[in-house]
């Protein structure tokens, strides 16, 4: 793309305030929700009792898919013109006027790194509603759900350089770049680089991102990351040769191996030190364990790392099949449909797969690779389908994986010994029988940073409560063994589980006077 005519449209759409919160406004909060929804006839009604404006010819061309003449254009993209947009291939000459050949899209994207949601203008294809038909085999996808989950997941903390692998439009680029630092981000879609590199010149980012076109660390080979984050194409896809394959979403390997190969190669490409997280799926077989074996996978690295594989959803083969039949643009009922959702049972049958999970993996490199004083790994598997904080979720999370891996690691005299902080997020309740004074069950509650609800009885709950950082937890346990009549060797061994069970899930964290600079005392 000629980057020149991209710093014109830049000016032209920050001229017209193509922003999300103005697009809202022009139409509505109704009809702009609709049209996010692919429901564009309350849009296109609001916008027929609206003035001529640059703002809503934009809207009509690249939101709502409608055609307009290229005076029109012009008007609205006075320094780019029409002529410009056509030759960027952002329209196309159709006999009812141009329309988008490209989605341009205002994004707001929440990101844990900056105190309000961050504006991007990204350019990608179509969108599905506006494309109606199958995508392309180079499709390019715009600002999807996974891809917002992962930035909002993502570590907070400055970094000297950082990797976005299989960055697609290039959207997780931007976000790696307000972490200071140099970026680089691959793909081995060539289509797919040269958008993400027009997205960058679009935003004003492009000094700080460097594209390189290669398969998974083969472009960086050599060279270690302070961060690397990456949505890859995971999505497991029957190897048939019968349906379409989709760069953005089909790795080209049977099964979850693609998955697999970012797991256990990804920490040899990080920095000691140095942190990775990506989103994934995998399989479970018949008999078999899909946590279990992602932590295979983390095993395979050789190297010592801290990882939390958190599993959000698991679904059987056959709601993944319509799920990703119906992404590629295919519906129930039509031939096309019912040959691709064949095509996916049979090859989950084929290889006994009798679920997927969906989550992500969080994965620290840790310091000391000499076999002498390299630490064990600590890897923390679980499912996890509570609701995501709203707000600062990455800090949230990365507090949480600080505390959970020093207690994973304490040794439990080195637990008891420690004083230890109550999250201020976690909330007790309490049910009672009419008329008891006793309650028939406790249960702690949190909505950070993943909404969790743990039955505990009387004697965690207690220890819990008296998590204020004055006493440790020996002190604490021992207490409550006098008061509750319970053998100290009991209770110790109760606190000491709870305490490691409860740092993962953020509602408890070890106060560590030698470590202030640890995200677990933040």
């Amino acid at each position: 793309m000629d980057l020149e005519l991209i710093r014109h449209l830049r000016d032209d759409l920050r001229a017209a305030d193509y922003r999300s919160a103005a697009v809202r406004d022009l139409l509505g909060a109704d009809a702009d929700a609709a049209r996010r929804r692919g429901v564009c006839v309350p849009a296109a009604r609001a916008l027929a009792d609206r003035e001529a404006s640059p703002l809503a010819t934009l809207t009509r061309v690249f939101l709502l898919g409608e055609a307009v003449p290229a005076a029109k254009l012009d008007a609205a993209l006075p320094t780019l013109g029409a002529q410009g947009a056509r030759e960027l291939e952002l329209v196309a000459d159709t006999p009812a006027g141009l329309s988008a050949a490209l989605s341009l899209n205002p994004e707001t994207v929440s990101d844990a790194r900056a105190d309000a949601p961050q504006e991007w203008w990204i350019l990608s294809d179509l969108d599905d509603q506006l494309r109606r038909g199958p995508a392309r085999p180079d499709h390019v996808m715009g600002v999807g759900g996974a891809t917002r989950s992962l930035i909002a997941q993502a570590p907070v903390s400055d970094v000297a350089l950082s990797l976005d692998l299989g960055t697609g439009c290039g959207i997780v680029a931007l976000h790696l770049a307000l972490r200071g630092g140099r970026v680089i981000a691959t793909d081995i879609s060539e289509r797919a680089l040269r958008l993400a590199a027009a997205n960058a010149v679009l935003n004003g980012m492009h000094h700080a991102i460097e594209f390189r076109l290669g398969s998974l660390l083969e472009p960086v080979a050599g060279e270690h990351f302070d961060l690397i984050l990456s949505n890859p194409p995971f999505v497991i896809t029957p190897r048939t040769g019968d349906g379409p394959v989709y760069e953005y979403r089909d790795g080209g390997l049977v099964g979850d191996a693609l998955a697999a190969a970012v797991v256990s190669q990804a920490p040899a490409a990080l920095a000691p030190g140095g942190s990775l997280l990506c989103l994934a799926n995998w399989e479970t077989p018949w008999g078999g364990n899909g946590l279990q074996r992602v932590g295979e996978w983390l095993a395979a690295s050789g190297l010592p790392v801290t990882a939390w594989v958190i599993e959000r959803d698991r679904v059987s083969p056959t709601q993944y099949a319509e799920t990703w039949a119906r992404d590629g643009g295919a519906r129930p009922g039509s031939a096309e449909f019912d040959t691709l959702l064949d095509a996916w049972l049979g090859d989950f049958a084929a290889r006994r797969i009798v679920a997927i999970g969906l989550g992500s993996i969080r994965i620290r490199r840790e310091l000391g690779t000499a076999p002498d004083h390299a630490p064990e790994s600590v890897v923390h598997v679980e499912q996890a389908t509570g609701a995501w904080s709203e707000d600062a979720l990455g800090t949230d999370l990365e507090r949480a994986f600080a505390a959970g891996a020093v207690a994973a690691r304490l040794s439990d005299a080195e637990v008891l010994a420690h004083h230890w902080l109550v999250s201020d997020t976690v909330t007790e309740e309490r049910l009672h029988d009419p008329g008891s004074d006793a309650p028939r069950a406790i249960t702690l509650v949190t909505d950070r940073p993943i909404a969790r609800r743990v039955m505990a009885d009387p004697l965690l709950a207690a220890a819990v409560g008296a998590s204020d950082g004055d006493l440790t937890l020996g002190q604490i346990a021992d207490a409550l063994a006098q008061l509750l009549e319970v053998e100290p060797d009991a209770a110790r061994a109760a606190v000491i589980a709870g305490a490691r069970e409860l740092a993962w899930l953020g509602m408890l964290r070890p106060a560590l006077p030698d470590q202030v600079d640890d995200p677990a005392n933040q």
